[in-house]
């Protein structure tokens, strides 16, 4: 093995409860329908930094191992003789690995010699073995549907014996190529078929949008040393921000709607303006009509802000994830509440210091019996999925889940509710500025830290000092 990648496996010692290998193993039973027998979880980590021998033990037991529940295997994969079979579930390229950074911080100070924070030198993985022997069909299934996501895993499947011969792949940045997208000048039936293939989502109206607009300023491009047609990553970044997840498109519409009882017709311009953010303003205008100023500012940023005392601001967002959950719970909800956590950091100039999440999460009868609709999840694999993603997303990033509701309602079996909230705490003054207000100037600088606790992607004046 190279010398400059080594591996560390952590599993649980001799008659310790294998708590997430049973839950493994049911799950796979109850969702899918697979008898793996008994499921063995073990933690790996592939170490790609020079050590020794005796600095690559001492790491794994000092720092990785709890060595009341953990035995430590060093460039090995050690299992019980029963197993059969195993996955590998690890990060796709360009997936942070908060596991492996947190894992690369604490070597760094083992070592008590600062890490390239630009390099990414351990990646934390997590293997399974499993009792019997499945095809690999079924291994993938498996490791896809209920271990981890698509988007941000990579899976390896197969027999035992092949573990043996298993060359650990670090993972790691991904490539930045992007690829040119023929555009102009394609008809309805290929405008529909290419967003169906990409899963851009888009209807023919947009899509002929989008190719009218590249066909309008097709000569700046190609002026600008920009090829005529669109990038993929160009297309994706339309598709996304044009998404009814992201624009909200129904709430934004034009609603006609007759009133079944009286025959009387109604139109309503915007859900979203009508009846969230004009009952808020109400909200704001008796507050302030009677000397009260505490609501600073809400829909214009990424999350809203209200007045503690005369030095803070508490920052408050909260967002809804029904029907990503709906098809991928796991997937559906760690977004839900990632993308809670960010908001709030983005926040203002200086970003908001993240201090809780909640939640409250609907979800049908887990005991559901009935017949389900083609491409319907079951409630509790739906509910098991959420629950998982949630705590992945929160706790395991380091913001604490401090409460939260769960409802049972079979109204709730073809689509969950998942509520994620985020509280945040941000100072009223940030160099002498108001600290909610985003003036954004030309030659600003823009901070994305890469580690560490301090995380904000707002914009800050320019200093001298950074110049």
């Amino acid at each position: 093995m190279d010398s400059t990648q080594r591996t560390i496996q952590l599993l649980l010692k001799p008659g310790q409860h294998d708590g997430e290998g049973q839950r493994v193993a049911e799950a796979a039973q109850r969702h899918l329908g697979l008898t793996t027998g008994r499921v063995q979880s073990t933690a790996l980590y592939t170490v790609r930094y020079p050590v020794s021998d005796e600095q690559l033990r001492d790491f794994a037991t000092h720092c990785l191992q709890d060595p009341v529940l953990n035995d430590v295997a060093l460039d090995e994969f050690r299992h019980g003789s029963e197993y059969k079979s195993y996955i590998l579930v690890a990060k796709l390229p360009g997936v942070t690995d908060d596991e492996g950074i947190s894992a690369q911080n604490a070597l760094g100070d083992f070592l008590n010699q600062p890490l390239d924070t630009h390099t990414q030198h351990i990646f934390s993985k997590r293997l399974y073995f499993l009792e019997h022997e499945l095809p690999e069909s079924s291994l993938r299934r498996l490791a896809e549907d209920l271990l981890g996501n698509k988007m941000i895993n990579r899976f390896e499947v197969g027999p035992i014996a092949q573990i043996r011969d298993y060359t650990p792949r670090p993972g790691g940045g991904a490539e930045s190529i992007t690829n040119t997208v023929p555009l102009v000048g394609l008809s309805d039936e290929e405008l529909l078929k290419l967003s169906k293939d990409n899963l851009y989502a888009l209807n023919l109206e947009e899509m002929r949008a989008v190719r009218d607009h590249y066909t309008s300023i097709a000569e700046e491009r190609q002026a600008a040393g920009l090829p005529q047609d669109p990038t993929d990553c160009e297309l994706e970044i339309i598709a996304q921000t044009w998404s009814e997840h992201c624009k909200h498109k129904e709430f934004s519409a034009v609603i006609k709607y007759k009133d079944a009882d009286t025959g009387e017709e109604f139109e309503v311009d915007s859900l979203f303006k009508t009846y969230i953010k004009n009952a808020t303003s109400e909200v704001d205008r008796q507050l302030r009509a009677n000397g009260n100023d505490w609501l600073i500012k809400v829909f214009s940023d990424n999350a809203g802000a209200v007045r503690i005392n005369p030095e803070s601001l508490f920052v408050w967002k909260v967002e809804t994830h029904n029907s990503p959950s709906a098809i991928d719970p796991y997937g559906g909800a760690i977004t839900g509440i990632l993308g809670n956590n960010r908001d709030p950091l983005a926040t203002g100039i200086g970003g908001a210091r993240l201090l809780f999440n909640t939640n409250v999460l609907c979800f049908g009868n887990p005991e559901f019996s009935g017949t389900l609709l083609s491409n319907q999840l079951h409630p509790r694999r739906i509910f098991e999925g959420v629950r998982k993603g949630i705590e992945d997303g929160g706790n395991k990033s380091g913001v604490p889940t401090v409460n939260g509701a769960i409802v049972f309602d079979d109204r709730y079996a073809g689509k969950p509710l998942v509520y994620c909230g985020t509280g945040a705490v941000m100072p009223m003054q940030l160099a002498g500025l108001d600290s909610w207000e985003k003036n954004i100037d030309a030659q600003d600088r823009i901070i994305m830290p890469v580690a560490g606790w301090v995380k904000t992607a707002s914009t800050v004046p320019r200093s001298p000092a950074l110049s």
